[in-house]
């Protein structure tokens, strides 16, 4: 069985945990996370209220240390999908800070406040209960539910622990990184690799609570080494880096810089390179996988590719008849199917959905990619709503997205397609102009035309104050689409 934090087993007195001025050290995060564990044992499922808190790590990790099966619940969620996780998942009992408001049907719960006082002493803790089996569930993470109600993925121990050893190789992760974030706690990118990554290595995290450049410029400044956000983040630090040297200089600083959850545009990847001299790396993954590629920090620059694939994961591209793609032309669009170590178990209570989501034993991705020489994934979109089949061609909405991106006057674009009689789709963009005069409808599609091929531009565009975005900063296309 693996020891999956051997720093707190160790009750190592580095510092495991930071959320603004509060601090734990793996000693005691040992004292206070054991004895809840102790407390939940013999669960098969609880709920987390997943605040971006110093409790909701410490209740993961409890969770974790007596194998219980977490179920992190986002604070923000609607009445109606968290009846329906409250229902499938039938926790016994929800973990959350002391004071927090809880909504009906997790109030409806047993609760147990996390105690984290402020007066904890560095006396060697209670020894912990023994180490769960590879294969027991570790958390159920709750999908978006774009095509029907939300799927509970069941999570093993052993996938957790295989990305986490597979981003240490990839991104030479040690004890002695700091990581800084300000992600969300209820989904993998920032509770699986923000906050469990760090506790992997025996590092630590520092957790900004809420993002902003000027905490970014501060924390990396300082102790920081690395960096997690999404597009939308560090769409704001490539502004801000161009005027303020302080944070161009803190970017420098850090050690890594990797976005996720979306794919950063090109014009920010350029940005923030010419304000620092740092790439950022990009990394693919899923709810349902985990990581299964990235971009090495020994390698190559590879912007605009989610890099290869991680130690131990295996990726190919099929097309739409489910035959491999072979060949790395950068051109061939196929569908990412996965299999590896890294996989979920199930959908809860969805053996049917469980069952179509596997091609032998390679996971449907349901993401398009095509594949370089140099064996790097870029990903073009999903199957369902960024591939769009116009004029006999397969054409994928991200590298016109990039396209207008590229021009002075947009601030933001997402491209959709639509039904069309002549076409079978028509390519649309929705823009948010830069401030000032925008560019109008025909500059843009002109501009596309000029960048790429010209059967790939817009045959409508329209303009938008704001693109509508979930809570990783994902767009939401089919809200553009109704």
């Amino acid at each position: 069985m693996d020891v999956l934090f051997p720093a707190l087993r160790d009750a190592s007195p580095a510092p495991a945990l930071r959320f603004g001025d509060r601090a734990l050290s793996y000693r005691q995060l040992a004292s206070v996370a054991g004895p809840l564990a102790e407390r939940i044992a013999g669960r098969t499922r609880i709920a987390v209220w997943a605040t971006p808190t110093l409790e909701t790590s410490v209740g993961v990790v409890a969770a974790l240390l007596a194998g219980v099966a977490a179920v992190p619940v986002n604070p923000k969620i609607g009445e109606s999908e968290l009846a329906h996780i409250v229902a499938d998942s039938a926790p016994s009992l929800v973990l959350a800070e002391p004071g927090a408001d809880l909504p009906g049907p997790l109030a409806a719960l047993s609760r147990v406040d996390i105690e984290v006082t402020d007066s904890l002493d560095e006396a060697t803790p209670a020894p912990l209960p023994p180490e769960p089996g590879d294969e027991a569930p570790a958390l159920i993470v709750y999908t978006s539910g774009t095509t029907g109600p939300p799927k509970g993925v069941v999570l093993p121990r052993r996938a957790l622990a295989h990305t986490l050893d597979a981003l240490e190789d990839a991104w030479q992760w040690t004890a002695d990184d700091v990581l800084v974030h300000a992600l969300p706690l209820f989904h993998v990118h920032g509770l699986i690799l923000g906050v469990l990554g760090p506790l992997r290595r025996g590092g630590s995290v520092h957790h900004l609570g809420r993002f902003s450049t000027e905490a970014v410029a501060r924390e990396l400044s300082a102790e920081g080494t690395m960096l997690f956000g999404v597009p939308t983040m560090y769409h704001r630090l490539a502004a801000e880096a161009g005027r303020d040297p302080v944070l161009a200089k803190a970017l420098a600083r850090a050690r890594l810089l990797v976005s996720g959850s979306a794919a950063l545009p090109l014009t920010d990847h350029e940005r923030i390179a010419a304000a620092s001299g740092r790439r950022v790396i990009e990394r693919y993954g899923m709810t349902e996988t985990l990581m299964n590629t990235s971009v090495r920090a020994d390698g190559p620059d590879a912007a605009g590719t989610v890099g290869v694939p991680l130690p131990g994961v295996y990726v190919r591209l099929v097309d739409d008849a489910g035959r491999p793609v072979e060949g790395n032309d950068g051109e061939t669009v196929g569908e990412i199917q996965v299999r590896g170590p890294n996989l979920f178990v199930e959908y809860l209570n969805r053996p049917e959905a469980t069952d179509a989501a596997f091609d032998g034993g390679w996971f449907r991705t349901g993401d398009m990619a095509t594949r370089d020489a140099a064996g790097n994934y870029r990903i073009v979109g999903r199957k369902a709503t960024d591939l769009i089949k116009s004029g006999g061609y397969k054409i994928g909405a991200g590298e016109i997205e990039n396209a207008l991106l590229a021009h002075p006057g947009v601030a933001e674009a997402a491209v959709t397609g639509v039904p069309d009689e002549d076409l079978g789709e028509r390519i649309v963009a929705w823009v948010v102009p830069e401030a000032g005069p925008p560019p109008s409808a025909q500059e843009l599609t002109d501009h596309v035309a000029h960048q790429l091929a010209p059967h790939k531009r817009p045959r409508t565009v329209h303009f938008l104050d704001a693109l509508p975005r979930n809570d990783m900063g994902k767009i939401m296309k089919r809200e553009l689409r109704a």
